[in-house]
């Protein structure tokens, strides 16, 4: 059987899984009496239902969890499909794993040490954020998990006729349980709501998904014929680790207070030693050999005893516990410290607790030499090797906490630090670069703080000092482990980052060491990036953490989405592009190497896509083998809701990474690649800004986009404008993504950039054929392609209309209209031209994707538009029928976020 064939299996498997869910779902609607709504689902190519006797909300509702029924069935084709691609044509035919990764690096002939020595050095932090993109309640995400599970279980052939029957009458309960769940948050979600789903990941997916990701590697490893010896044990494994935003961001959250800070640094603590218990007592269970049996060094035994005595009567009970099995007690009492860690108990000392993560590693690592030594290295890989690679990833931090702020913020809270200390001019934020600069570089060569500890000087410097001073008490009992990174958005300048020691000072955190990084989110940004990035790395306070940090690695953010709102998409990606070069180059000429944190959206638009061809596109010699990126919202739950797609993703982005640090910077540069790129990228921004420039495009956008449902929705505890201005500037990037996708126009993801391809093609005909050979041989290039053709695919033309004829103005909305659709229409042919084949030949999986939808969505588009309409007639002068009109919206935002499998 053919690739090709396995593709076509796997599209038919998911119309068969489907019709299977969606037939269990209408019997169940049939059975609690809605036989005529059952009828009038539109899938399978049916005619769009007459809804004239029908609940439009009820129809919503039912469209909607068949929409994410599809998205079940086509996430196990997915996995079903790579067992069988593996099984048939080997570990290395999953595109971008680690069988493919290895078998290039073989094939290339690169050493094995020298793979080897790389591995050890990589450093991969998926961060976790809730920006407002899941539209789906915590309740339903869990249906969702237990429904795919018995999806998977029902295709086990070895069931009897009874047992099938039992799956499907747990699965038909499920559906109604769902049926008779609210859909959407009728307010907003908590905080804590947020942080609890984040917890869901951290305690019960990632750790087993990054144990599986460990066996592929070390089955890849095997299968290819590599030294064993080279991949034995965990310090030879890339480091997995994972970060968190919820509880540390607060760009434009005001809701995230000091103590929610401190509440969260604490719960990651306590949930991980409770995990890391459960394991050592799990490995206690394993480890039962016989002191008769085996023969334990008389060392190893003589510190088992000297242990016990310190803990007294405790430590006692723990050799009483299990006696002649040394192993055994030894693991006893590491559980005693664990236990005096838990409880914070430090009575005996250090030696009665651990004071880190790596003093447990410690004892565990003397253990793993015993077994050694003991010959039994089959039980120490097999089992004490997941509890050493669970301490080594999670530590006794959980998730490393971002602490993130705007400059614009910090710029506020040092004017009222300085009101409140009486300097002559205190309007900091008034202050050019230089006098900026000047004041910094001499209060920072003093450690005397400006206030005395507990003064109040106004919200902005009471929230930022009140949110530090947690973070220093943390660091203070624990150590810096759980803290990440301090991120400045919107960095401008050198002084932003800088002023962040001088707050850090005040609260007696300017000798721990913290990690300030920029985040360069717009065009010009990105552009002014390697210079202040250079002018930071020189500065004496910088020069100072160098020193104190072997090996030294710069972290820097880097933004997708508001360079994206600020540019296009083509523009965005490209400024992005030459800036990871740019700053490594710049780095590099320092000694140091960077760590980069993509802050990547869900969508396309947000820099969101495969992760193997987002690394895979990345400029050549700009990955140190340290990178961080961010999953959000309703990607989380996309990616890592089910163990074995969570495995996967993970296993893309570790073995994605190993990749593209093993190639080194070019020394040689396509000077015509980048003259090429660089002027389409210039035609692009100017149709681009010519939309978004247009004296009536806030109104357009307004009317023909349903941003105004949007800012009242309840999906997530963060306001959808940073500081309530009703301005583009002010308008998070994400609702402007979620809007533009839910009125089925997606223009971030695409406007622009037909027209420059078509004036390119004119201007310069044959670099235009060059750019056909460039779109084959370079992955950035051919990523994009490929990216910017799926969001024109998923866009509708006349469901574009149909949005456009809300807007009241005829000139405007002709005009822009015009623009919009001719560069539509020429985006989707230069394409095909550039790739050479019809869009059919190519994008089979596509297109198949979009005709099991279209018929429903169709239909809710339909809804969405009347009662928008509807809405805002009376929006303002009926307050109760407008709240039912909302409501409903809010019903559609959802099922269409299901049906398009994207929000922001």
């Amino acid at each position: 059987m053919t690739k090709e064939s396995l593709q076509q299996e796997g599209l038919q498997k998911i119309k068969v899984d489907f019709q299977f869910l969606v037939s269990l779902f209408t019997e169940m609607l049939e059975s609690i009496g809605e036989k005529d709504l059952a009828k009038a689902i539109p899938f399978n190519n049916q005619a769009s239902p007459n809804r004239e006797h029908l609940s439009n909300q009820k129809l919503t509702q039912a469209i909607g969890i068949c929409f994410e029924l599809l998205n079940l069935a086509e996430e196990n084709a997915a996995t079903q499909y790579r067992r069988k691609t593996e099984t048939q044509f080997g570990i290395r035919s999953t595109r971008g794993s680690w069988g493919e990764t290895l078998y290039q690096w073989k094939t290339d002939k690169i050493d094995e040490q020298e793979i080897a020595q790389k591995l050890r050095q990589l450093k991969v932090i998926p961060v976790l954020t809730a920006h407002p993109t899941e539209a789906k309640r915590l309740t339903v995400l869990d249906i969702h998990r237990e429904l795919y599970l018995l999806l998977v279980q029902i295709e086990n052939p070895n069931w009897s006729t009874a047992e099938q029957s039992r799956l499907k009458e747990e699965m038909t309960s499920l559906l109604e349980r769902w049926w008779r769940t609210g859909e959407i948050y009728l307010e907003k979600p908590h905080l804590e709501d947020e942080r609890n789903n984040l917890m869901h990941y951290f305690e019960n997916v990632f750790p087993e998904a990054a144990r599986l990701t460990d066996q592929r590697l070390r089955d890849a490893w095997k299968t290819l014929g590599f030294s064993e010896e080279l991949l034995e044990w965990p310090e030879h494994f890339p480091l997995i680790q994972f970060g968190s935003w919820v509880g540390g961001d607060r760009d434009g959250h005001p809701f995230v207070t000091a103590d929610f800070t401190a509440s969260t640094l604490r719960l990651h603590r306590q949930t991980v030693l409770k995990m890391i218990q459960n394991q050592l007592v799990g490995l206690a269970a394993k480890l039962s050999f016989s002191g008769y049996q085996t023969s334990i060094p008389e060392t190893f035994l003589v510190e088992i005893e000297s242990t016990a005595k310190l803990f007294g009567e405790e430590g006692q009970k723990a050799l009483d516990r299990n006696p002649s099995e040394p192993l055994r007690q030894f693991l006893n009492l590491l559980l005693l410290r664990l236990e005096n860690t838990i409880t914070d108990n430090r009575v005996l000392g250090e030696d009665g607790f651990f004071t880190s993560s790596n003093d447990l590693w410690t004892e565990l690592k003397k253990l793993r030499q015993l077994l050694i030594d003991l010959n039994a290295e089959r039980i120490a890989k097999q089992w004490l090797f997941p509890v050493e690679r669970m301490v080594q990833s999670f530590g006794f931090h959980l998730a490393k906490l971002d602490i993130r702020q705007n400059s614009a913020y910090h710029e506020k809270a040092i004017s009222q630090i300085l009101i409140a200390t009486g300097y002559e001019d205190s309007d900091y934020g008034s202050w050019n670069e230089e006098k900026r600069l000047a004041f910094l570089d001499q209060e920072l060569k003093s450690n005397r703080p400006f206030l005395v500890a507990g003064t109040s000087c106004g919200p902005e410097a009471d929230n930022v000092l009140g949110y530090l001073h947690e973070v220093k008490i943390y660091i203070d009992q624990y150590g810096t482990e759980g803290i990440g990174s301090i991120i400045v958005s919107m960095t401008r300048s050198v002084s932003d980052l800088l002023l962040v020691f001088l707050l850090l000072r005040e609260v007696g955190l300017h000798e721990a060491n913290l990690p300030v990084v920029p985040l360069l989110e717009t065009i010009d940004d990105l552009i002014a990036g390697p210079e202040i990035l250079t002018t930071f790395l020189q500065h004496p306070i910088m020069l100072k953490q160098r020193q104190a940090s072997e090996p030294f690695i710069q972290e820097v953010m880097l933004g997708y989405s508001d360079s994206n709102k600020d540019g296009g998409i083509l523009t965005s990606r490209w400024n992005i592009y030459k800036a990871e070069e740019n700053l490594t180059k710049a780095a590099k000429k320092l000694g140091v190497e960077l760590c980069f944190f993509h802050g990547r959206g869900g969508t396309i638009s947000r820099g969101g896509g495969k992760i193997h061809r987002f690394l895979d596109s990345m400029p050549p010699g700009s990955m140190s083998g340290h990178i961080k990126m961010t999953v959000q919202g309703e990607t989380i739950a996309n990616q890592f809701a089910n163990l074995l797609t969570a495995t996967y993703n993970l296993e893309m982005f570790v073995a994605g990474t190993a990749r593209q640090a093993l190639i080194p910077l070019s020394k040689t540069k396509d000077d015509q690649r980048y003259e090429i790129m660089d002027q389409l990228v210039n035609l692009a921004r100017q149709t681009y800004r010519k939309l978004l420039d247009h004296p009536n495009f806030i109104d357009f956008y307004a009317s023909a986009t349903p941003i105004d449902v949007l800012e009242q929705s309840k999906i997530g505890s963060r306001p959808a404008r940073r500081t309530g201005q009703r301005s583009l500037d002010d308008l998070r990037s994400i609702p402007w993504v979620f809007s533009w996708s839910q009125s089925r126009f997606n223009l971030t993801g695409w406007f622009g950039v037909g027209t420059a391809f078509e004036e390119f093609q004119k201007q310069q005909p044959n670099n235009f054929e060059r750019l056909k050979q460039l779109a084959k041989e370079w992955p950035f290039l051919k990523y994009r392609l490929i990216q910017i053709e799926s969001n024109l695919l998923n866009s509708d033309i006349d469901i574009m209309k149909g949005f456009a004829n809300l807007v009241e103005e005829p000139k405007t909305k002709q005009e822009l209209m015009d623009l919009i659709l001719t560069d539509h229409h020429t985006c989707l042919k230069k394409i095909e031209n550039l790739m050479g084949e019809s869009v059919e030949a190519r994008r089979i999986s596509k297109l198949e994707n979009n005709k099991l939808r279209n018929n429903a969505l169709q239909v809710l588009h339909e809804i969405q538009i009347e009662y928008l309409t509807k809405w805002r007639s009376i929006k303002k002068t009926d307050k109760e029928l407008s709240d039912t009109y909302l409501l409903h919206l809010l019903m559609l935002v959802n099922a269409l976020s299901g049906g398009l499998k994207s929000t922001g």
